[in-house]
């Protein structure tokens, strides 16, 4: 494929378990294909917000089966690519928007790869409460990035328009949660679609 004739983008937040999940396969298809997906920092909560949506946790919280289902789901998912490590966060929901303008600055310092590994980590492995300032720069510094640096630029006024502007953008192309991911314009929701996105690679090679 030449480059540049295919974008895959990757719409996550931190605070997602699936992101995490699909983070986690994201390498064999980008293998398998030759495609590099981009890696697409939004606010879930503001996502929500802006499409009228709630979490699963919220939107099922009354029925019991669908809540069921949907972790004997995750579970398979886990076995079948064998993502042992993963643990639920026991401070879970956690406030990201720490983490995701971070996410920003890191992009623009070109660090991205390693910062988003250390945040879905220490989340989703470590069960770090990371919505904690400390507990990010810790685990910032522990990575071999500057933590203290990082959460000093995350305050800065065109950090936090960043953010607010992926966010919107994503929503206006029919994002309504995540992990969320385009094929050019063609648009997949949730982790169980990643067979379906590296199918579309493929077609469009």
């Amino acid at each position: 494929m030449r480059e540049g004739t295919l974008k895959v983008e990757y719409h996550y937040d931190f605070g997602s378990p699936n992101c995490y999940l699909a983070h986690k396969v994201i390498p064999g298809i980008e293998k398998r294909t030759g495609v590099s997906f981009t890696y697409f920092p939004i606010l879930l909560g503001g996502v929500f917000k802006l499409t009228n949506n709630i979490s699963p946790i919220q939107q099922f919280a009354d029925i019991p089966h669908k809540m069921a289902y949907m972790r004997l789901e995750m579970q398979r998912f886990i076995k079948e690519h064998g993502l042992a490590k993963f643990r639920m966060n026991p401070h879970f929901p956690v406030n990201t928007v720490q983490m995701m303008r971070g996410a920003i600055v890191a992009e623009e310092e070109g660090y991205a790869p390693a910062y988003v590994d250390a945040m879905l980590t220490a989340m989703w492995e470590d069960g770090k409460k990371m919505d904690n300032p400390a507990v990010i720069i810790e685990t910032l510094d522990a990575a071999g990035l500057n933590g203290a640096h990082i959460l000093e630029r995350i305050q800065e006024q065109s950090v936090k328009d960043k953010l607010i502007a992926n966010t919107s953008s994503s929503a206006e192309r029919g994002c309504f949660g995540a992990p969320t991911f385009f094929v050019g314009d063609e648009m997949y929701f949730g982790k169980d679609r990643l067979e379906a996105v590296e199918r579309e690679i493929m077609r469009r090679k």
